[in-house]
Order: structure tokens, then sequence, then C-alpha cells
């Protein structure tokens, strides 16, 4: 039988203990029956817990660890993170504008498949929690984390295969993506980017009317985390009032991290800052699918060795420096040497890389791996921060500028206590919340989408770009074909439903 997207992940689910290997095959390795999950709460638990999992476990190849893949291909098309040499080739072609505009990229296969699977997962939890054996409360926790999961996988999917929402336009009816509320063999169309928003916000409202405060993990759900993927998805759709609402309401129960914890190399869920993360289990390395295989200073890999990512020269040039963030990156990091004048390592600003390490002009030294051979670490997928910024850029596009600046200036307290916001207001006061944003949240995986979203060119031009590694692509209109990544081909081919179209080439 042909199969679609849909018909496969609802074959192969982690309830499943069964199904022919095709197009995508979706069970974990910790499967367990149908008949198993939804009969009793803590079972469903499991089943949930294998979602969590799902967020940063191995697929088919290196560049294709869940989430964390994801958020350096969004950063990698954007100007703000560097590749400083070709390394052993892994997201080269992301670099270069080449492989989300491939169909048959494994890139596009693998972030299409990802959050499908994701989608298909929490469907069948939704849909079958109110009918398991348990308590109330855990039952609307559970069903209130695969609504979550839904919503956001959603989400995702919308920004990045489909045109940007525009609230200019009153009803957003370019092509979004299909909306999978059952899991179906049938092929289903592309949703209007409208429809794709309104399920969203329904998932997350009702995820919010069902969670609460605390939880097991930071890698689940709570409504915090809920309600500022709730901002995330307003400011996208350019409602200001709720996504400077909901922003601040996220963000309540979490401090700003201290200047010692911002320089500890980003890899513990356990900050006090992190709203949502992957909770990295020793037992359950990634090895060299790790985020921290490439985004490190220090994981042993080839390309951590040979292509240590930098910032962009001219955004560096644009952080203060008393800002605790400027030690993040080294604009020239020094040789140590021994009593005999041998190097013996580099110093990128106070953090001392191996000899046979490339030191590259820019390089960082953010993200710290558990260690030279390990690339255990923990992914940050929301932090406080980030609601910051999100309240202060909705407050300041409703010309609340007074209130903006004191968001703002709450935040940049915490990273530059000599800093000073001179009165903007308008765009320029929006011009600088974009700044501290993109130094902020520099390889978290946001660039590419926030110049969606903001309707921006692509500008690489005048930093440390090299023209052979980013094969001449400098800059890329707003608006261009290109914004939008293609279908994959495989989907196209098996999804046979009139609705079902390819982005414009």
């Amino acid at each position: 039988m042909k199969k679609v997207l849909y018909s496969s992940l609802a074959a192969c689910m982690l309830v499943f203990s069964s199904c022919e290997k095709d197009y995508l095959e979706t069970q974990p390795t910790d499967a367990v029956s149908e008949q198993s999950v939804f009969t009793t709460t803590a079972n469903a638990w499991a089943a949930l817990n294998g979602i969590h999992r799902a967020m940063f476990m191995q697929y088919s190849t290196q560049d294709q660890a869940g989430q964390g893949s994801v958020m350096i291909n969004m950063d990698m098309l954007g100007e703000d993170v560097v590749m400083t040499a070709a390394g052993n080739g892994w997201f080269n072609n992301t670099y270069k504008w080449l492989t989300h505009r491939n169909a048959n990229a494994t890139t596009v296969y693998f972030t299409y498949r990802f959050y499908y699977k994701l989608i298909a997962n929490a469907n069948m939890i939704i849909n079958n929690i109110d009918n398991v054996d348990g308590s109330d409360a855990d039952k609307e926790e559970i069903k209130g984390q695969a609504l979550a999961y839904r919503a956001w996988a959603h989400h995702q999917l919308v920004q990045i295969f489909a045109e940007r929402y525009d609230a200019t336009k009153g009803t957003n009816e370019q092509a979004g993506v299909p909306i999978l509320t059952e899991n179906t063999t049938e092929g289903q169309p592309r949703a209007s980017v409208e429809e794709v928003y309104a399920q969203v916000n329904k998932d997350l409202d009702e995820a919010i009317s069902l969670l609460p405060e605390g939880r097991n993990a930071k890698s689940h759900f709570n409504i915090d985390v809920v309600k500022g993927i709730k901002a995330r998805v307003a400011l996208t759709m350019q409602d200001w009032e709720t996504a400077a609402q909901y922003a601040n309401e996220a963000r309540q129960a979490y401090s700003l991290m201290s200047t010692k914890d911002y320089l500890a190399g980003f890899n513990n869920v356990e900050n006090g800052e992190w709203m949502w993360g992957s909770d990295q289990i020793a037992d359950q390395t990634t090895y060299f699918y790790s985020f921290f295989a490439y985004m490190s200073a220090n994981f042993s890999s080839t390309n951590i060795r040979s292509n240590p990512k930098a910032i962009n020269s001219k955004l560096y040039a644009e952080i203060g420096d008393t800002d605790v963030r400027k030690q993040l990156w080294d604009p020239k990091p020094e040789p140590v040497k021994d009593a005999d004048g041998k190097t013996t390592g580099y110093d990128v600003n106070g953090f001392v890389i191996p000899s046979n390490f490339s030191a590259k002009p820019y390089m960082n030294r953010k993200f710290m791996a558990d260690g030279g051979a390990s690339s255990i670490g923990d992914v940050p997928y929301m932090r406080a921060a980030e609601m910051y910024l999100v309240e202060a850029e909705a407050l300041a596009r409703l010309g609340r500028s007074v209130d903006a600046a004191l968001v703002l200036a709450e935040l940049m307290e915490a990273r530059d206590e000599e800093y000073t916001l001179i009165e903007l207001v308008g765009q320029d006061l929006i011009d600088e919340i974009l700044l501290q944003r993109r130094i902020e949240l520099w390889g978290e995986g946001f660039r590419f989408l926030d110049l969606k979203r903001t309707n921006s060119a692509l500008d690489r031009t005048g930093a440390n770009h090299d023209a052979t590694l980013v094969n001449n692509l400098f800059s890329v209109p707003a608006g261009d074909n290109r914004w939008q990544w293609l279908i994959p081909q495989d989907e196209l081919n098996a999804n046979r439903n009139p609705g079902m179209k390819q982005n414009p080439l």
C-alpha cells in the first residue's frame, strides 16, 4: 500500500511494536505496545517521555539529532553564526543556502519528518488519554503536554515551509502545511497559514488550561513554557498585545543568570534562567550527532577541531566592552606556550583549547560540551532572557517606548552594568531590541526565523564570512522565494492530494 507521511507516522509510532520500514520510520528504541500505553496513566507517561526523548535522539545521519540539529540549520541560514572552514562538510550546504532549496536533500526530509513525528505521537496521546485509568490530574497534565508538542511542532513547520504570517493581509490564505490532528492514511492538503495558526493557538490555549506550574523536569512542558510558546506565536503573527502579555507571564518564575553562570558553557538545564531544554542523560549520549559536536568550543570532533563556529565580526563590534556576553567570543585567540616555547594550546577568552584545535578569529566559547571526549550537554530551547526580549519588542511595536525600555534595561542590567539606554523611541528602539536579541540568542536557533518573521533581508556583507564557504551567497532579499524551504519530494510523490503543492522554485 502506498503510504504518505501521515500513514507511516501513524503506523510506526512509539505505541506500535512492528512496522515495515518505509518512507518515515519513526518507532523509537523504547517502543511499547499500544495496548499497554492506553490502559493506565503510568504507561501514558512513558509514551510522553518517548516524545521528550525524540527531541534529541539520533536519527539517520550526524546532522539529524532532533531539535538541536534544526537549531544549527536555522542559524546557518542567517548572518550571525560564521563557518570558519569547510571542516568535514556538515551543514556546509545549508550555510550556502543550497540544502533547504533541494526537495531531495536529507536535511529537508529530516526536518519535515521530525516535526510530524512529534505531532503524530502527540495525537495518539491526545486522542486516547481520556479513556485510560488514572487520576484526572495526571490525564490533564499528560494531555496538556501532548497538546503543547502538537502546537509547537505545527508552528515550527509553518514558519519553515510556508510564507511568513503577515498581519497586514487580514487573512493569510497562502499555503501553509498540512494540519494533523488525527493520524490517517489519507494524504492531506496544505492548510492555509491562517488555518495552521488557528490550530496552533487552539492547542496552546487548551494546554494552558490543563497544565500546572510544576513538572518532573525542564525537558517537560509546564504552563510557563507553553505561555512562552504562545508569546512566540503571537510575535510571528504581529499580535503585539498577546506577545507582551504572555512573555511577561511566562518569565515570572525564572531569574536571569549570573555572570559566572553565563560563562559556564550553556550546557546545564538546571540553570535558573532556562525554562525549557533537553535533559541529556549520561548513558544516552548522541556522540557525533550532538548539538555540541558542531557548536561547542571543546568537544574533540573533526568538525569542532577544524571548523570552530564564530560570531559575525560586525555584530561582535556592537557588543559593549563591559558586557559579559563579549567574553563568549575571542577576536584573536592567543597561543599558550610551555617553558620551551612550544605551543600547547590556544587561549579563547580564558578557556584553553588543545593545540590540535584550530584557533580562528571571533570563535565562540559560548557552548561547552561535557569534555573533549564527551559531547554530552543540555540544549537550551527557551530561556527567560528570550521572554524579556519578546516583551520588549512587542511593547516597542505598540508604541509603548518607556515600558519597552524598562523591560530591556532589566535584561541588560544583568549583562552589562554600564549599559546605558539612550532615550530611543520608535524604530530606533525596536532596532536596539533586535540587536540585543541577536547577541543574546546567538547560536540558539533563532536567526533565520527572526529574519523571516520581520521580513528582513539576509546581509552577510562586510563581515568575516568567507566567499568560498558561503558560495558567494552574501545577501537574499526579503520576500524572496528562497525564504521557504521546499517540501520533501518523497512526500509529494506519496501524497497525491491535489492540495499538496510544492513551494515556488
